[in-house]
């Protein structure tokens, strides 16, 4: 599958990753933090004619803001892990209030993920992680014909995801971090800010994997 990140222009924003299944056509939107004309257009250049889903890695605003106009724009299924569908219709929960100047749109969820749920684009698979620690729901996207992992705000290059926020839990992300870790083989590492990295890079260099994990 062809994964294309997208910079929706403001940097406090998340990374925003569109999937295409190029045999198929079909493809999925992860964490669109926002959504307008300009941004709609980056995504049919990016190949996203045929939108199948919207995947959070979890519900803060800066991963869902524009899911309402997408989803509106697109008819694609809103998919996030059942302990945060709750942020989609919450501001405060979301942490949208007092961080957006416009209302967060609620939007109810058309397809709650858990631990190994698999989704599919055309014939290839995309599987669910559960990782929670940053929030209760967060999960990692993988696609493992690719050796690709989209990791939210559970797993970053040399860092990991905050815990002091709503739902937030040290213990929950450092058992959440193990599994990662604990996996065989290289993936290419794509995260909900900064830069991307690899599995491999981040078990031997993460400052937080090698001081609270191991």
């Amino acid at each position: 599958m062809k994964v294309t990140t997208l910079d929706l222009g403001h940097e406090a924003f998340a990374n925003c990753y569109v999937i295409t299944d190029e045999a198929s056509g079909e493809s999925a939107i992860v964490d669109p933090a926002y959504y307008n004309d300009n941004i709609r257009q980056l995504f049919y250049d990016a190949g996203a004619k045929n939108i199948k889903y919207i995947l959070l890695t979890h519900g803060h605003f800066d991963h869902i803001f524009g899911v309402a106009g997408l989803k509106d724009a697109s008819g694609a299924k809103v998919v996030i892990h059942k302990n945060d569908a709750e942020f989609l219709l919450d501001p405060k929960k979301s942490l949208s209030e007092g961080n957006m100047r416009e209302p967060q749109i609620p939007v109810e969820a058309d397809i709650t993920v858990d631990e190994g749920d698999v989704l599919y684009l055309g014939e290839e698979k995309i599987e669910v992680l559960h990782t929670p620690g940053h929030t209760q729901g967060c999960v990692c996207y993988v696609l493992p014909k690719d050796r690709v992992m989209i990791t939210g705000d559970t797993l970053f290059c040399m860092t990991a995801g905050r815990t002091d926020l709503y739902g937030g839990d040290e213990q929950m992300l450092i058992e959440s971090l193990r599994r990662l870790i604990a996996i065989e083989g290289d993936y290419r590492v794509l995260p909900g800010h900064n830069r991307e990295t690899t599995l491999e890079r981040e078990k031997a260099r993460n400052w937080y994997i090698r001081r609270m994990v191991k």
